[in-house]
């Protein structure tokens, strides 16, 4: 694509299948540098990755050469069979259907970039669900209650 050019910043926000807390503490900076590995291997920059046992923020530049969605196809169906065949979990794991994507302006990386990096010390005061409404609120995204992440069941 000669004489493309593009800066588009991207922060994903997806949940384990029920929001399960299953992702665990030794074995979370695999699947980091796991998903790190996918994200960059279609082209894109990413910038920041953390999360929490039940969910995982992404943050990248995004390739115009791939829409997000199949970017998060490719993350979700490889991150979950890397789990699956590392037996990382009993039983199957799985991430819930759906997920977030908001885009950033360029000044604004460095604070999205310590809002990723402070995942733990923010849950300590809102649960995942009022974060993620937040940030449907704040982009003014309009939803119905009955598509927002599922509680556990």
């Amino acid at each position: 694509m000669a004489n493309t050019f593009t800066q588009i910043y991207v922060q994903t926000v997806f949940a384990v299948q029920n929001r399960q807390s299953l992702i665990q503490t030794n074995w979370k900076a695999d699947l980091y540098k796991y998903i790190t590995g996918i994200v960059t291997n279609q082209g894109h920059k990413l910038i920041a990755i953390n999360g929490m046992p039940d969910h995982v923020h992404v943050f990248f530049g995004l390739n115009p050469k791939q829409s997000i969605s199949d970017l998060l196809q490719d993350i979700k169906g490889s991150s979950s069979k890397w789990v699956n065949e590392n037996k990382l979990v009993q039983g199957k794991f799985e991430w819930q259907s759906g997920y977030g994507a908001f885009s950033y302006s360029r000044n604004q990386i460095d604070k999205v970039v310590k809002y990723i990096e402070n995942q733990e010390e923010h849950h300590q005061k809102h649960t995942f669900i009022e974060e993620y409404k937040e940030f449907l609120k704040i982009f003014e995204i309009e939803y119905d209650e009955r598509y927002i992440f599922k509680q556990i069941e």
